[in-house]
């Protein structure tokens, strides 16, 4: 695994504060120099911005672009990355301030569009994979504790159980894998999370679908993720975090997490094995 999924979004700010930092030195122009041009009291914001120690927005972006005389096309293309860096890391605060039913339909496009989706989970079960009444529980349990002032939950679970009809689509494949102990942490009251349980025996055998469970008791040497990843395609992974969305982009690592997955899925029991397991903690329950 990436030494620490935060890491990608710092690196990706540090890249974007270099540039901008070499666009003023390559023009030899000062710090000073820079900030009284700008319009700035001293240089130190000069100093925060170029060493990643302070959000770049679009505005410094193109500031720096003008007074160091970029070209448009050098300009377009800073903008660009800038974008890319401030998508990188969303918290949940900035995901639901518009609601949790906008926060579900910004993701629409993407689940309708790619064509395979590998999930590892450590903790919850996978949205796709979630009854309306688990995905009733968990969004209530969102809006409370991140304070969310749009009451919506209702719409939000129907715009989350609309999109599970992604699973039937032919040319796409969703691969699951989960810990045992995504089967035995029970956040909700015992019948909902059951019926949950029972879902899952349905849903693994549905053609475009594919679910695997880690034992508790498998041989891990060392492979032991501390946070739940998804991978859509070979193009982007997004990192679920205490605070927030981590999104990776960059091929190299992208394929780090690519090579943790087939280690993850290769541990995995599938068919009756997972079944197994799925009617033990049920019967647990019960």
């Amino acid at each position: 695994m990436p030494a620490s999924p935060s890491s990608s979004a710092q690196a990706a700010r540090t890249r974007l504060a270099d540039k901008l930092r070499e666009l003023r030195t390559d023009v030899q122009i000062s710090g000073v120099a820079f900030a009284r041009a700008a319009g700035w009291a001293d240089s130190s914001m000069v100093s925060m911005i170029e060493r990643g120690r302070r959000t770049i927005s679009p505005d410094h972006v193109r500031l720096w672009c003008r007074i160091c005389g970029a070209s448009e096309l050098r300009t377009e293309e800073l903008l660009a990355e800038q974008a890319s860096v401030a998508g990188t890391w969303v918290t949940y605060q900035q995901l639901n301030r518009g609601g949790l039913k906008s926060a579900q339909q910004s993701v629409r496009d993407m689940f309708e569009n790619l064509t395979q989706y590998r999930a590892y989970q450590i903790k919850v079960i996978p949205g796709l994979l979630q009854t309306e009444a688990y995905t009733t529980a968990a969004l209530t349990m969102i809006r409370r504790e991140q304070g969310v002032e749009v009451n919506d939950v209702p719409a939000a679970v129907a715009e989350r159980m609309d999109r599970r009809r992604v699973l039937l689509r032919p040319e796409a494949r969703w691969v699951f894998v989960l810990e045992e102990p995504v089967l035995r942490y029970r956040p909700y009251q015992v019948e909902v999370h059951i019926e949950q349980l029972q879902h899952l025996l349905n849903v693994m055998h549905w053609p475009s679908v594919s679910l695997g469970i880690i034992p508790m008791d498998t041989y891990r040497s060392s492979m032991s993720p501390d946070e739940s990843f998804n991978i859509i395609d070979q193009r982007l992974v997004s990192v679920e975090l205490v605070s927030g969305y981590l999104s990776v982009t960059d091929p190299a690592e992208v394929e780090m997490y690519v090579r943790a997955w087939q280690r993850l899925f290769a541990l995995a029991v599938h068919g009756d094995a997972a079944a197994g397991l799925i009617r033990d903690a049920i019967d647990k329950l019960t």
